[in-house]
């Protein structure tokens, strides 16, 4: 099933401040990765976020680039493009706990 990729506000931006050529990857990688199979988990590529309820998943772009983003039935909202030696301090700021109590995990 296709799904409808939706960038967030801060995704737009997000992608505007990155060079033409890594935009363009950024642009290539969605496609290939989150239309049609995003929840799809891979050894580096994709990883489900333990301990958060949004994003609820991470995509690995090249060594320096992760996307955040969240899946529905039909659709993924990317929230964030972000630089990886930023991932930690975007998710402190705004990821929002799965309220398990259980440890929140960043897989890189």
């Amino acid at each position: 099933m296709r799904h409808e990729i939706i960038l967030s506000p801060e995704a737009v931006a997000d992608l505007g401040m990155l060079k033409a050529n890594v935009r363009a990857l950024v642009r290539d990688a969605l496609e290939q990765y989150l239309r049609n199979e995003p929840a799809k988990l891979s050894r580096s590529r994709i990883k489900r976020l333990r301990g958060y309820a949004r994003p609820q998943y991470r995509l690995r772009i090249g060594d320096d680039i992760r996307v955040f983003y969240d899946v529905t039935e039909l659709a993924v909202e990317v929230i964030a493009i972000v630089p990886k030696s930023e991932t930690v301090k975007w998710l402190e700021r705004h990821g929002e706990s799965d309220e398990t109590g259980g440890p929140v995990r960043i897989d890189e």
